[in-house]
């Protein structure tokens, strides 16, 4: 891979760890470049999401995806019942969605918002004062923790976007044997990288239980970290249900034989590309979440998977073209109606969207197999809705 001499702080620090050990697996130069304490991607105050950011996420293109988010909360709230509804988000970003859902349960459901708490899982502390200036209106509902510290006794936790900054192993077969990627210091102040045996047998054990892995002669990205995650959000739910939205596959499509190169790219300034070399610890690294991994994980230790789809299935049945048609009816002419189904579009259009790339899985914990309102089928659309697109 092409790569370029050191151009930031970090990439002097790594350079340095690698001369003493060799050789650092791909996941903790990701792991570095995104989360160490003082040079990091998410640690270090910065402008990230939006138009001034590096990329946006579907609570920063409109404030419906947050209110549909919140419809669906508020039927979970229902369902559970109880005095006390807590809602634990992890990774919150800049804190828009829990301003939509906060906005959205204030006006609609004012009984549920009054006996609600929201919690944002948030390490960085410049983030938390972001997020606290963002949500000043909710102050009084809003608490913050470290990722050890929530419980959900009733509730639900959500996540948006969290799951695929997860730090991922990369690996390539060849000759029916996985060799894992290694980044190795090059000439002149670069990185390179370097095939060699896997750094953990957790590597070979992964793809074993899940079924599925890279074929031969391809590369993938295996993301140890993320059943393990799923499982410890089990533990701290008595009863409650969990959302986690992203964007990403079933295992069987992740490792597909088309799919030659893996999943991993970077976003800096709207701009994305497949180096992580270059302006390290100043760009976000991603790879796309495995959604069989998250569901297997779940089901093993006792979690019910109730919905998953894509992104769109899920706005559509919590009312995406009835809020349209609200929000239309509000514009003052043509051209503003025209510029909101613009924007709207982005959430539900397969391409060049988040519609169809994004999935969301909804799961439970002691909640039976309830018919959520995300499961609406698209048949039941009002078609006085349907037009309004």
């Amino acid at each position: 891979m092409e790569t370029s001499p050191v151009d930031s702080p970090l990439a002097a620090e790594l350079r340095g760890r690698i001369a003493e050990t060799g050789g650092l697996p791909f996941a903790e130069f990701m792991a570095a470049c995104l989360y160490h304490p003082q040079f990091g991607y998410y640690m270090t105050p910065r402008e990230r999401i939006g138009k001034c950011g590096d990329f946006f996420t579907s609570s920063s293109v409109h404030a419906v995806f947050g209110r549909l988010v919140a419809r669906q909360l508020a039927q979970m709230a229902k369902l559970l019942g109880g005095e006390v509804f807590q809602i634990v988000e992890q990774g919150p970003g800049e804190g828009h969605l829990a301003l939509d859902i906060l906005d959205a349960l204030a006006s609609e459901t004012p009984d549920l918002y009054g006996r609600l708490t929201y919690t944002l899982v948030e390490v960085g502390q410049a983030s938390r004062a972001r997020q606290a200036r963002t949500l000043a209106a909710h102050a009084e509902k809003i608490a913050w923790c470290a990722a050890d510290e929530w419980r959900i006794e009733s509730g639900c936790f959500l996540s948006n976007e969290l799951v695929d900054a997860f730090p991922v192993h990369v690996v390539e077969k060849h000759g029916g044997e996985l060799r894992e990627v290694h980044v190795v210091n090059g000439t002149d102040g670069s990185f390179d990288e370097e095939l060699r045996d896997p750094s953990t047998p957790a590597l070979a054990e992964h793809f074993r239980w899940l079924g599925s892995g890279p074929v031969e002669g391809n590369r993938a990205e295996a993301n140890l970290a993320a059943p393990v995650w799923m499982r410890q959000v089990s533990e701290c739910i008595d009863r409650g249900f969990i959302i986690t939205i992203d964007y990403g596959y079933p295992a069987a499509e992740l490792y597909a034989l088309h799919r030659r190169t893996g999943t991993l790219l970077c976003y800096q300034q709207h701009q994305a590309d497949d180096n992580p070399y270059t302006a390290v610890g100043e760009k976000d690294i991603t790879a796309h979440v495995d959604f069989t991994a998250l569901q297997r994980a779940g089901e093993e230790v006792g979690l019910t998977t109730l919905w998953f789809g894509e992104q769109y299935r899920f706005l559509l049945g919590l009312g995406f073209f009835e809020e349209l048609l609200r929000l239309q009816e509000q514009c003052t002419d043509e051209r503003e109606a025209r510029a909101l189904r613009l924007t709207l579009k982005n959430l539900i259009l397969p391409e060049q969207g988040m519609g169809e790339t994004f999935k969301v899985l909804v799961q439970g914990q002691g909640v039976g197999a309830p018919e959520l309102l995300c499961t609406r089928p698209i048949s039941s659309i009002p078609i006085a809705a349907l037009a309004a697109f």
